[in-house]
């Protein structure tokens, strides 16, 4: 018999959007490993959630794979180079779930459909009920929210441009970076402009 998702306070963990948050984002996609170039005090900012305790994940979109603009195998290569960026500073990235998929597929896992966060509570046999998800894009923020996640917005990446189109999911959190979502979240002090919530 199936036993009941551990609660949330058992296993802290948080998921996050890879390009925009993690790395530089790119509107031509980030299709090699050199493309690949981690944001200013991102890496830094997950290995200090990792001292806290919280496991990260990361759910990304990578519908290049379906456009034929990369492979599986250079998909595979860019994220060992993430994790080895990752590792070089203490941080752990535990697992990396991603949508191959194009809009045209239709299929469950894309953001803003909840797919890949239902999957990762499953992996982890665990309830999303408020566990922090963090994205630049309002479809990251949406999916999240139908899994019952606590929606996080970071200015980089499209992050400000997602703010100023507005229609953020209620109870959206907005944080100039990653590293200002991590000071929020840990309620670290800071000098830094105040994160706030919509």
């Amino acid at each position: 018999m199936r036993h009941q998702p551990i609660s949330e306070t058992a296993m802290k963990l948080i998921i996050l959007d890879r390009d925009g948050v993690i790395n530089q984002d790119s509107d031509s996609f980030i299709k090699s490993p050199d493309e690949w170039v981690a944001l200013p005090g991102a890496l830094q900012a997950i290995a200090r959630l990792n001292q806290a305790g919280y496991v990260v994940v990361v759910a990304t979109n990578q519908s290049g794979i379906s456009r034929k603009l990369f492979d599986m195998a250079t998909l595979n290569a860019i994220h060992q180079k993430m994790h080895a960026a990752a590792q070089h500073v203490g941080a752990d990235i535990d697992a990396v779930f991603f949508c191959p998929h194009n809009t045209d597929d239709n299929c469950d896992c894309r953001k803003p459909k909840p797919g890949m966060f239902k999957e990762i509570a499953r992996r982890y046999d665990l309830a999303l009920k408020g566990v922090p998800c963090v994205g630049d894009s309002l479809r990251d923020l949406q999916a999240g929210f139908l899994a019952g996640c606590v929606p996080n917005l970071v200015l980089t990446g499209k992050g400000k441009k997602t703010q100023e189109k507005g229609g953020l999911p209620p109870g959206t959190r907005v944080h100039e970076d990653l590293n200002a979502m991590v000071n929020a979240l840990l309620h670290v002090p800071t000098d830094a402009p105040p994160s706030f919530s919509i």
